[in-house]
């Protein structure tokens, strides 16, 4: 990764590793639960998308990586009562932590050789697997699978930016927080006005015995 990329994957896992432990604080567990759930969120996608790569998980080779996850267990734990009476903060650095995850996911993905397609699909998974594992473990429902939300779409649209921008020839550290900041900028509108994908009408019919 360049200078830039790491950057903004350290940014990446400490807001995904601030919105769970938000969210461990909102269900009552303590600093030890909080900080679990933090490195899950942060660390999760990273490490999901290096052993598809078929490498060894950057977050158990650099100790710099469990940084971001203590200071923001930390930082929740004294902010615990701010917390706990407000939700909005926790969508906020979610949607931080996929606009970066679905960036910097697809542009190791290239870098390791992999072609458009699946690198696009590599920085998806990057950018959900940590909320998706940390709705799971807190007994969630993940927002990966809300028919009144978009989640996966802005990691999609940031994934298809960063493969475009590559194969362009385009991609470089000015375009990379470009991207991200429109997947952040698109998944909060798509909070603040309830965007959706339309969804199929009617129910199914149950079988007749």
């Amino acid at each position: 990764m360049t200078w830039a990329a790491v950057a903004l994957d350290l940014l990446g896992t400490f807001f995904f590793a601030i919105s769970g432990s938000m969210l461990a604080v909102q269900r009552g567990y303590d600093i030890v639960g909080s900080l679990l759930l933090g490195s899950l969120t942060g660390l999760g996608g990273g490490v999901i998308r290096d052993l598809v790569i078929g490498v060894r998980p950057v977050a158990f080779e650099d100790p710099l990586k469990i940084v971001p996850p203590i200071a923001a267990a930390a930082l929740v734990f004294f902010l615990r009562s701010t917390v706990q009476r407000h939700s909005r903060p926790l969508l906020m650095f979610d949607a931080a932590g996929l606009a970066v995850f679905c960036t910097t996911g697809t542009v190791t993905a290239l870098r390791a050789g992999m072609n458009p397609i699946a690198a696009i699909l590599l920085g998806v998974t990057t950018g959900v697997g940590g909320g998706l594992l940390r709705d799971v473990v807190a007994n969630r429902d993940p927002q990966l699978f809300t028919p009144t939300d978009l989640y996966a779409v802005p990691a999609f649209l940031g994934a298809i930016l960063i493969a475009v921008l590559w194969l362009l020839g385009w991609y470089n550290a000015v375009t990379l927080y470009a991207a991200a900041s429109v997947v952040f900028v698109f998944r909060m509108l798509s909070l603040r006005f309830h965007w959706h994908i339309p969804h199929a009408q009617g129910r199914w019919s149950q079988p007749t015995p």
